[in-house]
C-alpha cells in the first residue's frame, strides 16, 4: 500500500503579507481597535465592510459592536450606497474593502453618492500601492491619481500604527468625505521615535539634514527614515518630511522644506503618475519654485506578482534602492 504526502494547504498570506521588518516593532489591527476605541465616545459611528471584514481589520470592530456592524457581502456599489444613506441619516460610517475595488469599481457611487453632497463617510481601502504580492488584480497602484480628482474627498497615507490610531477619530470628525490607505495586519509602530503627531491636512518635519530633503507618504515614510541612517554612513545628511494627508497637501510646509538647494526626492507607494511626486510638483510650480525633484515610487505599469521582498527591490522602493538612487544622484 502506497502513501502520499499531502501537500501543504495554501494560504492567503500572499494576499495579506506584513511589509514589516522581522523583528521590528508591530501593532496588531491598530485600524480596528482604534476604531472600535472611537465608536465607545461616539455612538455615531458604525462599520461596513464587503465581505472583507477580516482582511480589513474591520471584524475587530464587528466583535467590540456587533450591533453596528453590517456585512453588505461582494457589492461594492451596495456598500458605499448603504454607507451614503447611514451618513444621510446622522451616522457617520466607516465602510472598508480592499482599496483596488473602491478606486475601479465603486468610483461613480463614491463621486456622486458621497462626495457631491458632501457626506461625512470614511472609505477604507486594503491593500493601497504595492502591498500584496497578489499582481494587478489586487494591487492598487493608482488609487490616490484615480481619488485626487475627486472635489470634496481628503485622502490619507498612514505610515505606521500610530497614524492610523491617530487619524481614526480625526476622519470620524471630519464633516466631509475621507479616503484611507489602510495597512493592516501587523503594522509597523515607527512614528512613537519622533515627537510626532498626527494632524489632519499637516506635513511634519521628522528629521533635519543639510545635504538631501525626502518627502514622503505611506509606508515610505518608514523607508525613508531608514535609507536616510544608512545614508549617514555615507556621510550624506537627510531631512524627511512625512506628508500623510495627500489632498489637500500642506502646500506651506512642504514648499518651504524643497525651496533650498538640497537634492529633493518624493517617497512614495503608489504610480509616479497622479499620486505625491506630481502633487509636489504641482505645488512648487503654483508658488513660483523652480526644481527639479526625483521620484522614487511605482512605474507606470502593471506589477508583477511574487514575494514582497522581491517586488519593494525590483521597483526600487526598498531602503536599499533609495539609498542607491541618492548616491546616483549626488554623483
Amino acid at each position: 500500500m502506497s502513501t502520499t504526502t499531502a501537500a501543504p494547504k495554501l494560504k492567503t498570506s500572499a494576499m495579506i503579507a506584513s511589509f514589516a521588518d522581522p523583528g521590528q516593532k508591530t501593532a496588531p489591527a491598530p485600524f480596528g481597535h482604534a476604531l472600535a476605541k472611537a465608536a465607545e465616545q461616539d455612538e455615531r459611528i458604525v462599520g461596513l465592510t464587503a465581505d472583507l471584514g477580516k482582511y480589513t481589520d474591520m471584524h475587530i470592530f464587528a466583535q467590540a459592536h456587533p450591533d453596528r456592524y453590517f456585512q453588505m457581502g461582494m457589492s461594492e456599489q451596495l456598500l458605499f450606497g448603504a454607507a451614503a444613506g447611514m451618513a444621510e441619516a446622522g451616522l457617520t460610517p466607516f465602510a472598508s474593502t480592499y482599496s483596488v475595488f473602491a478606486a475601479r469599481r465603486a468610483y461613480d457611487f463614491i463621486c456622486l453618492d458621497i462626495a457631491e453632497p458632501n457626506l461625512n463617510v470614511n472609505v477604507v481601502g486594503g491593500l493601497p500601492g504595492l502591498t500584496t504580492g497578489y499582481g494587478p488584480s489586487h494591487q492598487a497602484t493608482e488609487d490616490m491619481a484615480i481619488f485626487r480628482g475627486m472635489p470634496n474627498l481628503t485622502i490619507v497615507d498612514p505610515c505606521d500604527s500610530i497614524d492610523i490610531e491617530q487619524a481614526v477619530p480625526q476622519l470620524a470628525a471630519s464633516e466631509g468625505p475621507t479616503y484611507l490607505r489602510l495597512l493592516r495586519g501587523k503594522v509597523p509602530t515607527v512614528l512613537d521615535e519622533y515627537d510626532y503627531t498626527f494632524e489632519l491636512g499637516k506635513a511634519k518635519v521628522l528629521r533635519g539634514g543639510a545635504d538631501v530633503v525626502f518627502v514622503s507618504s505611506g509606508l515610505m515614510t518608514m523607508r525613508a527614515l531608514q535609507a536616510a541612517e544608512l545614508l549617514a554612513a555615507h556621510k550624506v545628511d537627510v531631512a524627511v518630511v512625512h506628508a500623510p494627508t495627500i489632498k489637500p497637501l500642506d502646500v506651506d510646509t512642504i514648499v518651504a522644506e524643497l525651496d533650498t538647494p538640497r537634492l529633493a526626492v518624493t517617497l512614495e507607494n503608489h504610480s509616479v503618475v497622479g499620486g505625491l511626486f506630481e502633487s509636489v510638483a504641482s505645488a512648487l510650480v503654483r508658488r513660483g519654485v523652480s526644481r527639479r525633484v526625483v521620484p522614487v515610487g511605482l512605474p507606470d505599469a502593471f506589477l508583477d506578482a511574487g514575494a514582497l521582498p522581491t517586488l519593494h527591490d525590483r521597483y526600487g522602493l526598498s531602503k536599499e534602492k533609495i539609498v542607491e538612487t541618492v548616491l546616483a544622484e549626488l554623483g
